[in-house]
């Protein structure tokens, strides 16, 4: 009996050393870690002015009127200031901050709130807009709190991280989570591998710093899915990926990519099994530009990239990725597969800034015009062909895509990307069509706007909109 019970104790002891040691890592409170993170971690708030013209007539023209695009010239200009808010964070004592792209995109002013109590001014050191990246330079003599960036390449899944910003301006807010994936692609850019976690994100935590339990930044907060708020799954730039960038844009002020010159899709199960692949993999080149490095090196359509300076491309999104953060005039050495067999190839990179694929792509994704609907209190642009076809809505749609929505809209339920197609039960075929009913519909005695919308998932309803 006493055997037994020797054998039991030990037991009870070896379960409780055992759970000790698996729960070591779970911190009790965060509360020492934020208190030492929060001065590090701004607000960002910016100003942007809009222009828009009145119309100097006592009366509307009909929707889609000759005579409205005749006449508008004769308006007077009015002018107002919109703001937007995000988050940034301290990585030199001097005041270099880092944010997204997007944060201070178009912005005439920018402030930045340290501490939660100190406001400054800040200038635009650089940015980039292929992986959402900005980096400011507060505009002080005074030293800063600075904050390291830590091995994201060392982040697990299932890693604890806390998220630092200023969600929908409430400034130095924390919230906490894990690591919920690595790897992710989620159409926002080329140069996408997001850290995924479930820490709360919302709007405005946009630039804000991902730490982990060590207090150094794995990622930044950039994205969410849906605009409408936290639902557990946002997404960070990772900090390896973002260090080379922002280094550049502090040194150079812009960004010195790698370019191979080969445009690319991806292997399919079909091509693998024609091209005697043991399985789909790399990236297959569709085409190869004229002069471009790979040209020069004997790169040709059809061959299939396997490995890219000595790193294995599983999947064709990896290698614009891998490439962009090699530099510039680096010579590598590139596996293909031709003829169902492998070959070697050496290029030396070029800079994409500088190659025509850039330029011309620059003309292509030139920002369209975009015109504030003051009634709605939203800022829209013109659907075009190409939204029709990477939406996959019905041939012939036209309207209007949401590009902004003020807090107080009437539609602040809406979503950014959100389209309108019919107000007041008319086609929308232009930006004046759909501004001219608005402005009918307020004049009107119920003032009561009814507008078809396509949401994200190309869902089509009708809302009944009350205006003020």
């Amino acid at each position: 009996m006493k055997k037994y019970l020797n054998f039991f104790l030990v037991l009870i002891v070896s379960i409780n050393f055992s759970f000790a040691a698996n729960t070591k890592d779970i911190p009790i409170s965060f509360a020492d870690l934020a208190e030492r993170l929060m001065p590090s971690v701004v607000n960002i708030a910016t100003t942007t002015t809009i222009t828009t013209q009145s119309n100097p007539f006592p009366f509307q023209f009909p929707p889609g009127s000759p005579l409205e695009d005749m006449f508008r010239e004769f308006g007077t200009p009015q002018q107002r200031q919109t703001s937007a808010l995000g988050s940034g964070f301290i990585i030199n004592e001097n005041g270099i901050v880092v944010t997204n792209n997007h944060v201070i995109q178009g912005a005439e002013d920018i402030f930045v709130r340290v501490n939660g109590d100190k406001d400054y001014k800040a200038k635009v050191l650089g940015a980039d807009s292929g992986m959402d990246l900005a980096v400011l330079q507060i505009e002080s003599d005074e030293k800063f709190k600075p904050v390291k960036f830590g091995n994201s390449d060392e982040a697990r899944i299932g890693d604890w991280v806390i998220a630092i910003g200023n969600p929908f301006g409430l400034g130095g807010t924390v919230t906490a989570g894990i690591i919920s994936a690595r790897n992710r692609s989620i159409g926002l850019s080329r140069y996408e591998d997001f850290i995924q976690t479930d820490a709360s994100i919302n709007q405005g935590n946009s630039g804000g710093p991902l730490f982990n339990i060590n207090g150094d930044v794995v990622g930044i907060n950039t994205a969410i899915l849906g605009q409408s708020g936290s639902i557990g799954i946002g997404f960070a730039i990772p900090a390896n990926s973002a260090k080379k960038v922002i280094n550049q844009l502090i040194e150079f002020g812009e960004t010195k990519r790698g370019w191979l010159g080969v445009r690319i899709q991806t292997v399919s199960k079909e091509i693998a099994d024609v091209e005697k692949l043991d399985r789909p993999r790399g990236a297959l080149v569709a085409s190869v530009a004229q002069n471009s490095p790979s040209d020069k090196a004997g790169i040709k359509a059809g061959d299939i990239i396997l490995e890219f300076d000595g790193k294995l491309i599983n999947e064709m999104i990896e290698l614009p990725r891998i490439v962009a953060e090699t530099d510039v005039g680096k010579k590598v050495k590139v596996k293909v597969w031709r003829n169902k067999r492998e070959l070697y190839k050496n290029i030396i990179l070029g800079r994409l800034e500088t190659s025509d694929d850039f330029k011309i792509q620059g003309k292509l994704t030139e920002k369209p015009k975009e015109i504030n609907i003051e009634g709605l209190k939203i800022t829209v642009r013109l659907l075009g062909k190409k939204d029709v076809e990477e939406r996959n809505l019905p041939k012939g749609t036209s309207g209007v895509v949401i590009t902004k929505i003020e807090q107080d809209s009437p539609i602040s339920y809406l979503e950014v990307n959100d389209i309108i197609v019919e107000a007041q039960k008319k086609k929308i075929k232009t930006i004046g069509d759909f501004d001219n009913i608005v402005k009918m519909t307020l004049k009107s005695s119920q003032k009561t706007l009814l507008i078809a919308v396509y949401n994200k998932q190309n869902q089509r309803r009708y809302i009944g909109v009350k205006l003020d």
